[in-house]
């Protein structure tokens, strides 16, 4: 699905957890059965005049009395080029086309790594009993420093020939 509408590229904001556009949608346009039928969906934007796409999340869609604002948080691997590309267009009046894409909003969840644990009916959670604790790291360090707390360790690199 495509839909094509005559917008005013509000705002971009970008913090340490998301990289958020708006758009601005008034006249006719802000009637598209299909801007509501894209939200929550995973689209692709694309500005009339410029070359660069961006693969975003369709956040939001909200109404009021003068007009639609579309919210979209920017997914995936967007590099700087193709944003300052795209961010050049803020503050003017645009032809914005969102795509759906082929892909969902889960295939974007980014994988971190984190300590694996179940957690109880009783609400407690429970480690891997071979996870490494910090008590573990400690007692390491103590050993390759013979128990001294003011040595520091050697390091191999560091030493002159």
């Amino acid at each position: 699905m495509q839909v094509s509408v005559k917008a005013h590229f509000n705002k971009q904001t970008k913090d340490s957890k998301k990289e958020l556009i708006q758009f601005h949608v008034k006249g006719e346009d802000e009637k598209k059965p299909e801007l509501n039928q894209l939200t929550r969906e995973v689209v692709i934007l694309e500005i009339e005049g410029v070359e660069q796409k961006l693969r975003c999340e369709f956040n939001k869609s909200t109404k009021d009395s003068k007009k639609t604002v579309l919210e979209f948080i920017v997914k995936g691997d967007a590099s700087a080029e193709n944003t300052f590309n795209f961010y050049k267009k803020a503050g003017s009046d645009v032809t914005l086309n969102i795509v759906e894409s082929q892909m969902s909003a889960d295939d974007f969840e980014e994988e971190h790594e984190g300590l694996q644990y179940t957690v109880g009916k009783d609400g407690t959670a429970a480690v891997n009993p071979d996870q490494l604790s910090l008590d573990d790291v400690k007692e390491e360090k103590e050993v390759v420093l013979d128990g001294d707390p003011f040595a520091s360790p050697i390091n191999e690199e560091d030493q002159l020939d």
